[in-house]
């Protein structure tokens, strides 16, 4: 059984500067775990690891999809296990890193063979539906099927919405359970996994200032070249914090830039809560509070030596 590392936490909490450090430590190599990082064009509003940051140790499933596609746990999982599979084969160790859950999940835990489940035209009619009713019509009929997935859902997160009605319609089953039923499908990994964390106050302030910074590197230009390629909120990727507030103000005109900006660190707050809850509940994993970089890089690294050590 091969063995990876995970690290995981909610935005802004500093996990790509560990990530790199440990990995030109331990010989690693990291398999992003960000549903938003998969998409080319977007690299301010998803805190993509810089060029110069990707020089210093590989980086996989990153940056590397259009903008207007859509891409599921399912295709994260099979992705995923290629990259750890030929990292292993170099002897190197896979370093799984983000703070999309559910690809995390994908991963460690497996997915029933539901999720590979489509059908096409099951979703054009859904989306049908959706352009004719509104998009809160379809999100009413995902919280009548599967409330559990619809409370986790915007209803302007339409790829989403249709994938969860889509597999409920083909399986009988609610989304939310077969994700739950994911957990007893187990991966030949042995797993080494950490939550980073700040307190509260801490993180929010970082979160504010990381959106200040996204704005003053040009976030507003980003949303409004996406939106010239036809990006809208019908796309997974827009639903993305930064470009849906964004959105708003430069497609709708339904907000002002400041109170683009107030939203984008409002939503971003509340996301990286939801976050938390979802580490809490879904990961057995060792909690790790973030200190100043100089003491806690070194004092991480050989936390985690010692953990990889005691796998056999």
């Amino acid at each position: 059984m091969g063995k990876i590392l995970v690290l995981t936490g909610p935005t802004a909490v500093g996990k790509t500067d560990l990530a790199i450090y440990l990995a030109k430590n331990l010989n690693g190599e990291i398999i992003s775990a960000d549903s938003m990082q998969i998409y080319k064009k977007m690299d301010i509003g998803t805190a993509k690891p810089t060029p110069t940051e990707r020089k210093k140790v590989s980086h996989h499933l990153l940056d590397f999809l259009d903008p207007r596609e859509t891409y599921s746990a399912g295709d994260f999982q099979r992705d995923a296990r290629h990259c750890i599979e030929d990292i292993l084969k170099k002897k190197h160790l896979p370093q799984v890193v983000g703070g999309t859950g559910l690809y995390i999940q994908a991963v460690l835990n497996g997915l029933p063979p539901a999720f590979d489940k489509k059908d096409p035209n099951l979703r054009k009619r859904l989306k049908e539906i959706a352009e004719r009713e509104g998009r809160e019509s379809l999100h009413k009929k995902l919280r009548q099927c599967d409330p559990q997935l619809a409370s986790r859902i915007h209803p302007n997160d339409i790829q989403r919405t249709i994938r969860g009605l889509e597999v409920y319609k083909m399986t009988g089953q609610p989304l939310s359970e077969l994700q739950k039923k994911a957990r007893t499908i187990k991966l030949p990994y042995q797993v080494t996994g950490y939550v980073l964390f700040r307190p509260r106050e801490e993180l929010y302030s970082l979160i504010d200032r990381r959106v200040d910074q996204m704005i003053e590197a040009g976030l507003e230009k980003e949303v409004q070249k996406l939106i010239e390629m036809g990006c809208n909120l019908t796309h997974t990727s827009m639903q993305g914090l930064g470009y849906r507030e964004f959105y708003y103000h430069l497609q709708e005109g339904s907000i002002t830039k400041e109170e683009a900006i107030d939203l984008i660190k409002k939503n971003t707050r509340r996301f990286a809560k939801r976050q938390l809850t979802w580490f809490r509940n879904q990961f057995d994993f060792s909690w790790i509070q973030v200190k100043k970089e100089e003491n806690f890089f070194p004092e991480m690294l050989e936390t985690v030596k010692k953990d990889l050590s005691l796998q056999r």
